[in-house]
């Protein structure tokens, strides 16, 4: 199922909302028809994501929004987290030794290995964008 326009939510960014965002984007996941592995590791990755975005890009405001927008395509689904938090770039944080004992610091590590892609832009007005897809096989008819 291919789309133009995005599915979107926009929320405050508030660690509350988590099971809001996860029920958006699974609920995408299967308009999609992705299977369930797949929206597993969809979801997954965006809870991480906007776990860091809550906690490090806005450090706990509430007052600030996370837009997540969803493209659906056969072979692919993209997510897109809009934030106002202080500039970021993914590629500027280390792989991590899945065998490390430590407390948090796993999130990126997590979405590097749920996602097929993962990148960070810059917005022109304020804020990141965080691109994250998933690749996947076209769902089956019937």
């Amino acid at each position: 199922m291919a789309q133009d326009l995005p599915w979107t939510l926009t929320i405050p960014s508030d660690l509350r909302l988590l099971a809001l965002a996860r029920a958006f984007v699974s609920g995408v996941c299967q308009v999609g028809g992705f299977d369930d592995r797949t929206t597993h590791a969809v979801v997954l990755a965006t809870d991480e994501a906007m776990n860091n975005v809550i906690r490090h890009g806005h450090q706990g405001r509430t007052d600030l929004p996370i837009q997540i927008l969803c493209f659906l395509h056969p072979d692919r689904i993209e997510v897109h987290l809009h934030d106002v938090g202080t500039p970021f770039d993914i590629t500027q944080v280390p792989d991590m030794d899945p065998c490390e004992l430590r407390i948090g610091g796993r999130g990126v590590f997590l979405m590097r290995r749920l996602m097929d892609e993962l990148s960070t832009t810059p917005r022109p007005d304020q804020g990141n964008v965080l691109r994250m897809v998933k690749r996947c096989a076209p769902p089956t008819a019937g």
